[in-house]
């Protein structure tokens, strides 16, 4: 298969989608793979380096989407990038389609195959692809949310784990999943006041025994979230449902109750965002203030520590590129159940419910597809 290695052009956007080590995997399995010229550099990886591992350069977007039957990318493609999507070409990437209708309608009018990274599932409900990423931007949102509770960055002034004789930050956590469970983790390391929210009284009972004595479990509805919101300094969205639209826990109004400088970071806000009030933001501009409440809403997070963020993701992402390379993407898909939940939009379908229903779109099956 003959492969391509775009440079990502979404806004402070350093990752890449395949690492030297990915080239020379695909080409020891007999495939063709084509690098964009400088694609690496934001992670740290040479044109000379992806050259040693075998692949081609080439200088321009352009000609990678021309020549390539497989894209392997990080984020979806932005609007200058759809023309070049030829008919019938797989794109290998984080797609986010329920929050975004328009890059939706642009895929079914060029009639690619979409399989996208976030909805790649294994029996067990675990989400492979989504995890990196998730342990990377659930432990970033502590990192980030720390700074923006600093004063000049408009926040409270509270310094996260405190110091002796000063109580530490509260830290509210909504969701108990992977981004929930990393947030936790660092947060707590820090040496804040942590209180993580779920529905799930299994997964609240298993985050208890291993968390420590500073991470505190409770159960996620409306009262909950409204008693708690007032007396904490950050909080940190972290629902996910897979392939659809985050609710809305954090209703516009509920901000008036909390207290100035407060900090959310809406982990969730490329799927649309689980705080009502949260809209995308970049790494140029990651914020912005609502009623007092300082809202971080940066849409690729990991983007900023492109380096961890690179080497995390090929290692999840790779064994299934070479599945769909050597097997081409209807054999892969129909042999593996996990890459089948992958497929999003084929030749013009929707094949994913959750991107149906968000958009009101028929909906097909992915079985009449493959």
């Amino acid at each position: 298969m003959i492969i391509g290695v775009p440079k990502e052009i979404k806004n402070n956007e350093n990752r890449v989608g395949t690492i030297p080590a990915g080239v020379n995997e695909l080409v020891r399995n007999g495939h063709t793979v084509y690098v964009q010229a400088t694609a690496g550099e934001g992670s740290g990886f040479s044109d000379e380096d992806y050259t040693k591992a075998g692949a081609t350069i080439l200088p321009t977007i352009e000609e990678v989407y021309a020549i390539a039957e497989m894209i392997i990318k990080v984020k979806e493609p932005i609007e200058s990038e759809y023309n070049l999507i030829k008919d019938n070409q797989l794109l290998f990437t984080y797609f986010h389609f329920a929050s975004h209708e328009p890059l939706t309608r642009a895929m079914i009018e060029r009639n690619a195959v979409c399989l996208a990274y976030e909805t790649v599932e294994r029996a067990d409900r675990s989400l492979p692809l989504l995890i990196p990423m998730s342990e990377v931007a659930g432990r970033m949102s502590i990192q980030e949310g720390a700074k923006y509770l600093e004063k000049p960055m408009k926040g409270r002034g509270i310094l996260l784990g405190g110091v002796p004789g000063v109580r530490p930050a509260k830290v509210l956590i909504l969701g108990g999943g992977v981004v929930g469970t990393n947030a936790a983790k660092m947060a707590a390391g820090m040496g804040a006041d942590v209180t993580i929210l779920d529905t799930n009284l299994a997964r609240l009972r298993y985050l208890d025994d291993i968390m420590p004595a500073n991470v505190n479990t409770f159960m996620s509805n409306e009262y909950n979230i409204r008693e708690l919101l007032p007396t904490h300094d950050l909080i940190i969205g972290a629902v996910l449902i897979p392939g659809a639209k985050a609710p809305h826990l954090i209703k516009r109004e509920m901000l008036k109750e909390m207290r100035p400088g407060t900090v959310l970071v809406d982990v969730a806000v490329d799927q649309g965002g689980c705080i009502e009030t949260a809209k995308p933001t970049t790494h140029e501009n990651p914020t912005f203030i609502i009623d007092d409440v300082v809202h971080y809403c940066v849409a690729n997070m990991p983007g900023a520590v492109p380096y961890t963020s690179t080497l995390a993701l090929n290692n999840a992402t790779l064994p299934y590129a070479i599945q769909i390379a050597n097997k081409g993407w209807k054999k892969a898909c129909a042999d593996s159940e996990e890459l089948k939940k992958g497929l999003n939009v084929v030749n013009g379908k929707v094949v994913y419910r959750g991107v149906a229903e968000a958009f009101n779109l028929p909906y097909t099956p992915v079985e009449e597809v493959l």
